[in-house]
């Protein structure tokens, strides 16, 4: 704490609180919680004093980055075909390991599309020869792209079809836990229900449809215990109305899935503090539903939930973009990055783009630069002069947003960004046409 600061701060008995845990959990935080595949994230959900708080900001780690490894080739829209040729999951694992060096510490895939069990030996060879693991399974519980899937996946009314993407939820959870004894780490399954949803709110059963896909959710995790789901929400696309809209959507569902577990060992988990249900929040998804990204990605933790998260930029609602994180709302970035660091996420930043006009390699490479930049701008910040004026508004009027400006201005150490004459070259490997 800055000498020149006398912190003021107004103790408060925080009533009706109780946390199964305690601050030892900062201790644990990252690691993965024996006998499962979990990593401990707790102390998210931890309520401390503001000294405590700015001992975490300070020591705040750097980001670790992940990639869907969805987007590093072609990739065509609703309104045009891919204007890149296609790329194999060689290339793109080539292209993850020499991104190692820029700081890329894992890569994401979906299941079955990228990686399924016939294909696991070219992501052990990734880990091997470059340490980057896989951070996420995605596509859990369903396909959005399959014709049968057109009325919702394990959401469906219609047997067959959610009985079938029951059973395939467990073999999904069944891999990713595979996955993450393979590498060592715990590896999250990312369920982003894409297709389950309704057009019309008139006709629709919502206690059906929710009830359907909460309960296969929990029935395959009771099977495959011990491993996290994320869900990640979204307003819309590519259903009209997608079946958990927002973040609030996201924690009411995680807690409702969480309470129909019954395996002795999750139910365990649950009686110590530890999510099994938890988010993947998208900044875009956030921002196309018109929430505040700071605040969202905040009541995430708040529940000790945020098990994973997706970055890119996105303008207030409009359809997903994926656009690289900064190039709209940049202020946004700074706001997450304090935010993670003060409620201490341990996690990774995965990269979630749609570089569909640039080498993919380009788009990694000013996506790093842009998070890092807004890292920088944090640094720049005396957290005691920020948690002081919170705490004493009184005494602090508009003091925060002069502590914001010179922090931009001041200038970040420029080594910590990728250069700008390697950046260059990445935007050249993409043919002329």
């Amino acid at each position: 704490m800055s000498a020149k600061i006398k912190f003021n701060y107004a103790s408060f008995d925080n009533y009706g609180l109780e946390l199964p845990f305690d601050e030892k959990v900062i201790e644990t935080a990252g690691q993965q919680v024996p006998g499962t595949w979990l990593a401990d994230i707790r102390a998210q959900a931890l309520r401390l004093g503001p000294e405590r708080r700015i001992e975490m900001l300070k020591s705040a780690r750097k980001p670790r980055y992940s990639a869907g490894i969805w987007f590093f080739g072609e990739h065509s829209s609703r309104f045009h075909g891919s204007y890149k040729a296609r790329m194999e999951l060689d290339r793109r694992l080539q292209i993850a390991a020499e991104f190692s060096q820029y700081g890329l510490r894992a890569v994401e895939a979906h299941e079955p599309w990228e990686i399924n069990a016939e294909n696991l030996d070219q992501f052990r060879k990734l880990h091997k020869e470059s340490g980057v693991i896989v951070s996420a399974v995605a596509g859990i519980g369903g396909d959005f792209r399959a014709r049968e899937a057109q009325f919702g996946t394990t959401s469906s009314p219609i047997r067959e079809v959610r009985d079938r993407y029951a059973a395939h939820t467990v073999k999904q959870l069944e891999l990713t836990r595979r996955i993450s004894e393979s590498q060592g780490y715990p590896a999250v399954a990312i369920c982003w229900p894409g297709i389950d949803g309704y057009t019309y709110p008139l006709g629709t059963d919502f206690y059906d449809m929710w009830d359907r896909f909460e309960a296969a959710l929990a029935e395959a995790m009771d099977e495959v215990p011990g491993v996290r789901v994320v869900i990640e929400p979204k307003p819309y696309e590519p259903a009209i109305n997608n079946i958990w809209r927002n973040t609030a959507d996201g924690l009411t569902m995680a807690r409702n899935v969480e309470a129909r577990l019954q395996n002795p060992k999750n139910r365990a988990l649950l009686e110590q503090g530890h999510a099994l249900v938890g988010l993947n929040p998208e900044i875009g998804h956030v921002r196309m539903g018109f929430e505040e990204v700071a605040g969202s990605f905040s009541a995430v933790m708040r529940e000790g939930r945020l098990g994973h998260t997706h970055w890119n930029a996105q303008p207030l609602g409009n359809f997903d973009q994926d656009l690289n994180p900064g190039v709209v709302a940049p202020e946004s970035l700074e706001a997450l990055v304090f935010v993670l660091r003060l409620y201490g996420f341990t996690g990774f930043y995965g990269l979630d783009l749609n570089p569909e006009k640039m080498p993919v390699e380009a788009a990694l490479a000013k996506s790093i630069n842009a998070i890092e930049l807004a890292c920088g701008i944090v640094d720049n910040m005396d957290p005691a002069e920020i948690l002081e004026s919170y705490h004493n508004p009184q005494e602090n009027r508009g003091r925060l947003e002069d502590i914001v400006t010179r922090a931009r201005a001041k200038g970040i150490d420029s080594k910590r960004l990728i250069p700008r004459e390697i950046v260059a070259g990445f935007e050249k490997l993409q043919p002329s046409l």
